[in-house]
């Protein structure tokens, strides 16, 4: 196959970008994500057809978030969309006439990094995406690993405590709660609330209180020295890299690739990520490290991935 369309289901907005065999975008199209489930097939669609024009596109892959069943076909569950055993496949084909493959965003991400980005020369890789909450995906033996229904690597919602913070999926103690975009904000709110002295540059980004700050200060603060926009970082850093540790037991990759509106912020939550997950690795002394990666894609893994999924069918 040669040009394939991959398509990013996002919470405002669905980009759709045709796609080469090297993983390069050659067009891109955005439209508005609709507030209705049938709304967004249609603008999924819309997007496609639009991007189209002028290429010899062969299939479409999309990257949704939720739960995508074995056949690659339906959308099981999503949490930010009315889709519940939702025929994405069936209905987006009817309209564009194209081979659609529909996959979870993040495993979609996550292959787009594995075959394009950081990944690269890596065969074993697992990858974290630390954004509002908590995904990821899981790639070995140079395969994208779903599990035997389809929903695998959803380690935002394995429990590291037990009874611990509700989580938005209704159990208690999820990772996401604990190393996420989410949990960085609450940590920063907790710390400047009890200690305001150590918040003043973290602060007066916002509205002054703490209840002002939001995650784009807590980063802001931290690149010029703010005691508790630092704490608050090392804080989801300690959690995330335990949890490295735990995947690391589970799937021995050679490479962790963190990805994620979080891991934007480089060496400032990346070195401590790598401090704790040595800090935790069972037998760290005598074995062998999985590396750290910073993400390369940013903001298109997901596009590229789901348009080379697309391409292999």
């Amino acid at each position: 196959m040669g040009l394939t369309i991959g398509v990013d289901i996002g919470g405002t907005k669905i980009a759709a970008g045709v796609v080469d065999e090297e993983g390069s975008i050659l067009e891109t199209c955005k439209v508005a994500t609709p507030p209705t489930s049938e709304g967004v097939i249609d603008a999924i669609a819309e997007a496609v057809r639009a991007v189209s024009t002028g290429h010899e596109v062969t299939a479409v892959g999309i990257g949704a978030a939720g739960y995508v069943d074995d056949k690659r076909a339906t959308v099981l569950f999503a949490p930010n969309i009315n889709w519940r055993h939702e025929a994405l496949k069936d209905k987006v084909e009817q309209r564009v006439g194209l081979p659609v493959v529909v996959e979870n965003d993040a495993n979609a991400a996550a292959w787009g990094e594995y075959k394009f980005g950081a990944g690269a020369g890596h065969d074993d890789v697992i990858c974290i995406t630390l954004g509002t909450g908590l995904g990821g995906g899981i790639i070995i033996g140079n395969k994208l690993r779903r599990g035997r229904f389809g929903v695998a690597g959803e380690f935002g919602h394995v429990r590291v405590v037990p009874d611990g913070l509700l989580c938005g999926c209704g159990s208690q103690g999820c990772w996401e709660q604990y190393a996420s975009g989410r949990a960085l904000v609450r940590y920063a709110r907790q710390r400047s609330a009890a200690t305001p002295e150590n918040a003043e540059i973290l602060l007066s980004l916002g509205d002054g209180t703490p209840e002002g700050i939001e995650g784009r200060h807590v980063s802001q603060a931290a690149r010029r020295g703010d005691p508790v926009a630092v704490d608050s970082f090392r804080e989801l850093a300690r959690w995330a890299g335990a949890g490295l540790a735990d995947l690391a037991s589970l799937f021995d990759p050679s490479a962790f690739i963190i990805g994620g509106g979080v891991s934007d912020e480089g060496d400032l939550v990346l070195d401590p990520i790598r401090k704790s997950f040595r800090r935790w690795l069972v037998g760290s002394r005598w074995r062998p490290h999985a590396q750290v990666l910073a993400a390369q894609l940013g903001g298109k893994a997901g596009l590229v991935g789901a348009a080379d999924l697309a391409r292999q069918g």
